[in-house]
């Protein structure tokens, strides 16, 4: 089955554009110029892998439309595409929930690649379905995380980061090889984005002091975790 795209670009060249040039790569490519004919497919069977959004866009934005598809459509993989290359733009994608960013004019090959690379990361293969850390249970084909004092649903990226540091439990992990081995590649926005995510799973794990996420200035991170299974 191919991967289905959902693409939201309202210029008419620049879609045609990357519309032909993904289906060439062998990727299903709904189009739409007009970012509110997307809205009635989020209450129904909303059939794509993964969005790709212009940020400027009239009527609805691709920040706001991002927001709306992941209030329905929690985890959904998306990527940006801005004329803007500023940071205060990249950091609102973030926030957000955005896997990627690529600016406009975009080499077609390498949007293909960043597509490639968040289906990649979006799909990990998982060995293990319930791990327990601490008082912590994880299952990772809900992508719950249970406590007694409440259950958080993760997202993709967020368990991928976990299962990535469990495997270097222990141990001291670089930011360049998280960034490198995981989401392959190393650049500023990216590493703001790793900050992002491990002040997530502190929060997510505060209830439990035995499990430690320990930041070293210029180096990375210390992983301690109290693991009965993995």
């Amino acid at each position: 089955m191919k991967t289905k795209i959902l693409l939201a670009e309202d210029d008419p060249d620049f879609g045609m554009i990357l519309k032909q040039y993904l289906e060439l790569e062998d990727f299903e490519v709904d189009w739409f110029q007009n970012p509110e004919d997307i809205i009635p497919l989020l209450s129904s069977d909303f059939p794509f892998h993964m969005g790709i959004l212009d940020v400027m866009m009239p009527n609805i934005d691709g920040f706001s439309l991002a927001k709306m598809i992941l209030k329905e459509k929690k985890d959904f993989p998306l990527l940006f595409l801005t004329a803007k290359n500023q940071k205060i733009d990249r950091l609102t994608g973030l926030k957000i929930g955005a896997d990627d960013y690529i600016a406009k004019p975009c080499d077609p090959e390498e949007l293909v690649l960043r597509i490639k690379n968040i289906l990649k990361r979006t799909t990990p293969a998982i060995v293990e379905n319930h791990v327990n850390i601490g008082q912590y249970s994880l299952d990772t084909k809900k992508l719950l995380l249970s406590h007694p004092n409440g259950n958080v649903r993760m997202t993709i990226r967020e368990q991928e980061l976990l299962l990535y540091l469990l495997k270097h439990n222990h141990s001291t992990i670089t930011r360049d090889e998280i960034l490198d081995q995981l989401w392959e590649t190393n650049d500023y926005f990216t590493g703001r984005s790793l900050d992002v995510f491990i002040s997530r799973l502190r929060k997510y794990f505060s209830h439990d002091p035995e499990v430690k996420i320990q930041s070293l200035r210029g180096i990375g991170f210390e992983i301690d975790f109290p693991v009965n299974s993995y």
